[in-house]
């Protein structure tokens, strides 16, 4: 207690950190505070319905993501995950289009131009979503919610919930831009962190009266929860050291004051971003579907709609999978590692410099990003065994899967900006050895 009590003193201490950690909680309060302003028209009292629906399902993770926005017809439901989804859009053309190639090796002058297009086609998206989503409340609200209707009530509404969404994307780069860093990333953070005392208090009550098994077993569900978190951190920190049988040929044979030097790899490279990017693309259904009721889908909506399902969870699993694989290809460069061990007088033993190193560390890496991607996507999935056993939706979304692997990523990384302030200020770190490991190596943040 005594070293968190000095912590804070020493963060106290050094004005241009506690500037940015006062204008990141302004900036999160404002957002918060967006999150209970209903659509003008809307009855609040009313929405019972509505977060009875948004109460579990696919419908719930999203209402998760914007923090409870989604279920009380806020003018930020639509949160920042359309941001998201166009992001996932651009880095791909990022790979077969040569314009956003030729942007990419333009520097900060190019990354300017696709953060612009990137806000383009988010609009773009948010156009069609925001439909879908008065759609939706049209079919599940009764009539007397609504002091008006009809096309009036929704291009209005249309026009709020996309400058709603893209004033949260504002608020994301404000926050990384003056504040602690990670924005986008913060923004979804405590949108999830908001849900979580509700989905405690939820699954106590229904252990208490519901589904059994009382104390004993709500305190068996933190101890797997404990686990499950441990797991995650290990996975988001990844390792510098790679598997043994590669161990003796990607380490450099020179040693700088008896310290044997270690190439970088990493078994996640990609962090949680493929995840974010695989939940993106499981909302697609139900966007085309309109956000109709469950009752209502059919064939491949269904079964892309249905958290415990087969389909759904083997499809997340393998996006997962390949999004792990394609982040990491975008975020570690064998040719600039092959070029900086060259530059440091480094080489591994037995292959030659040059094209031959590249081809090796490639190789390496493709390799070991295997098991790390079938961890990530066992994690994610999980919660879908822990509704199945009998945990409830809310609090089910914690045991791994997005909303955990997010949760542990941001504040790791979060505390590591903090960190970084006091050490190079001379102020002890947050830790009394050691220093904490963010996501660093590749995807430290979402944006």
């Amino acid at each position: 207690m005594k070293k968190f009590i000095e912590t804070l003193k020493n963060i106290y201490k050094i004005e241009d950190l506690r500037i940015r950690i006062g204008i990141t909680l302004f900036f999160l309060l404002i957002y918060r505070l967006g999150s209970f302003v209903a659509l003008p028209g809307i009855d609040p009292s009313q929405l019972g319905q509505l977060q009875k629906q948004t109460s579990e399902g696919l419908l719930g993770l999203l209402d998760m993501f914007s923090g409870g926005a989604f279920s009380h017809a806020s003018i930020f439901a639509l949160g920042i995950m359309p941001y998201i989804s166009a992001s996932i859009v651009v880095q791909l053309m990022a790979i077969g289009v040569p314009y956003f190639q030729k942007l990419q090796k333009e520097g900060e002058s190019g990354q300017r131009k696709v953060n612009q297009i990137t806000r383009w086609l988010t609009v773009i998206i948010l156009l069609f979503q925001a439909p879908a989503y008065l759609a939706n409340l049209t079919y599940q609200l009764p009539a007397e919610a609504f002091a008006v209707n009809g096309w009036l009530f929704k291009i209005t509404s249309t026009i709020i919930l996309t400058a709603g969404s893209m004033f949260v994307m504002w608020l994301g780069e404000r926050i990384t831009d003056k504040g602690i860093g990670n924005g986008i990333s913060l923004i979804i953070m405590i949108g999830i962190i908001a849900r979580l005392p509700f989905a405690v208090f939820a699954e106590f009550v229904s252990r208490i009266e519901q589904a059994g098994g009382g104390m004993v077993m709500f305190l068996l569900e933190f101890v797997l929860l404990y686990v499950v978190f441990m797991a995650s951190i290990l996975l988001v920190q990844g390792t510098r050291k790679v598997p043994v049988q590669y161990a003796k040929r990607i380490i450099g044979n020179k040693q700088y004051g008896g310290v044997r030097q270690y190439i970088p790899l990493k078994l996640n490279a990609a962090n949680v971003m493929p995840i974010i990017f695989a939940q993106a693309i499981m909302f697609v259904p139900i966007t085309i579907a309109g956000f109709a009721n469950s009752d209502s889908m059919t064939g491949f909506i269904s079964a892309m709609s249905n958290q415990t399902g087969f389909w759904y969870n083997f499809t997340l699993f393998v996006l997962v999978i390949i999004f792990t694989y394609f982040y990491t290809a975008i975020t570690v460069n064998p040719v600039q590692m092959a070029d900086d061990m060259k530059k440091n007088g480094g080489f591994i033993p037995g292959i030659k410099p040059g094209k031959k190193t590249v081809e090796f560390l490639d190789t390496v890496m493709s390799r070991i990003t295997l098991p790390g991607s079938i961890f990530l996507a066992l994690i994610t999935i999980l919660p879908a065994f822990a509704m199945i056993v009998g945990i409830t939706t809310q609090f089910a979304y914690f045991f791994g899967g997005t909303s955990l692997l997010i949760l542990v990523g941001v504040v790791l990384d979060t505390l590591q900006q903090i960190e970084s302030h006091l050490l190079m200020r001379h102020y002890d770190g947050l830790t009394k050895s050691g220093r904490i490991k963010g996501r660093t190596g590749g995807g430290a943040a979402i944006y």
